[in-house]
């Protein structure tokens, strides 16, 4: 047993196209290296790196929370600005324990693939962990973790509990409480989706919507940062559930919450009300945004 961590720089397309392959080369190594040790004060072992992201497993699941904690904190005390414009480095992150089979220095296996799952799932800042990790932690982690509910996640069959970890102890009033009750499965429901003047309705027996840029969409969107097909929605197994399928991702914030769930390639059920928004996050100019509404 192991527990795995993915930490990718987020942004870091962005960083490359302003400052040159080679300089931002230079920056990305210097401070995935210097993040490194920070892992390896916290009984991490760096498996690789990975461009613009670390891979690191650890033997106790405390130890990789500790870790990616306290990464997050050092990045928000002494902000790092790549070549001294534009705006901080941020990091998102997953965690993940399990069996781990270890080859010629490498890791393999389903833990190690969650992780990275988790870790694009993750929005800036955050660390992303599951229900295993979880329950592995003492009490005072414990209650550093709010339930983002279950979750999809890309190559597996089953739901996983997600958890983020609210480390930034000025947010905890913004912690979400999706998935509260989201393990029971409603006989039926209504969900309702709303843009540009017109309100979509979906129900148990109805087929999925589509949302995304195709004239053929159920909901046409023309923006750039909105994929051909970029997102479905659909009933199954008692929930609503949006499935991501685009270039740039998916926001969703659930109810009065300011942190969203950052889909890409994912999936999560909607609960509640909230707002959906397309390829970018809702504070960005002219976003593409869906309300969204869910009733017994």
């Amino acid at each position: 047993m192991a527990t795995v961590v993915f930490a990718d720089l987020v942004g870091s397309t962005g960083i490359f196209e302003r400052l040159g392959d080679e300089t931002a080369g230079r920056f990305v190594t210097q401070l995935t290296a210097a993040l490194s040790k920070t892992f390896e004060e916290h009984s991490g072992r760096v498996v690789k790196l990975l461009g613009d992201g670390l891979f690191v497993v650890f033997p106790r699941e405390s130890e990789a929370l500790a870790a990616c904690v306290a990464i997050q904190k050092r990045l928000q005390d002494k902000p790092v600005v790549a070549g001294g414009v534009g705006a901080p480095i941020q990091m998102q992150m997953g965690v993940e324990a399990g069996e781990v089979v270890e080859i010629d220095g490498d890791c393999y296996g389903d833990a190690v693939n969650s992780a990275a799952r988790l870790a694009d799932l993750a929005g800036a800042e955050q660390i992303l962990t599951t229900q295993r990790v979880r329950d592995a932690l003492g009490p005072l982690q414990q209650a550093q973790l709010r339930s983002l509910g279950p979750m999809y996640l890309r190559g597996k069959s089953e739901v996983t509990e997600i958890f983020r970890v609210d480390w930034q102890v000025d947010r905890d009033a913004d912690a979400t409480v999706m998935g509260v009750s989201l393990f029971r499965a409603a006989k039926d429901g209504l969900l309702e989706i709303s843009a540009l003047g017109r309100t979509l309705r979906l129900g148990p027996r109805d087929d999925k919507l589509t949302l995304g840029r195709a004239t053929t969409a159920t909901l046409s969107i023309n923006d750039s940062r909105v994929s051909r097909v970029h997102a479905t929605v659909e009933w199954r197994g008692g929930h609503f559930i949006l499935s991501d399928a685009s270039s740039f991702g998916t926001w969703v914030y659930v109810g009065n919450q300011s942190e969203p769930v950052v889909l890409r390639r994912t999936e999560c059920y909607l609960v509640g009300q909230g707002e959906i928004t397309l390829g970018c996050e809702r504070e960005a100019e002219g976003a593409p945004v869906l309300q969204f509404s869910v009733t017994a």
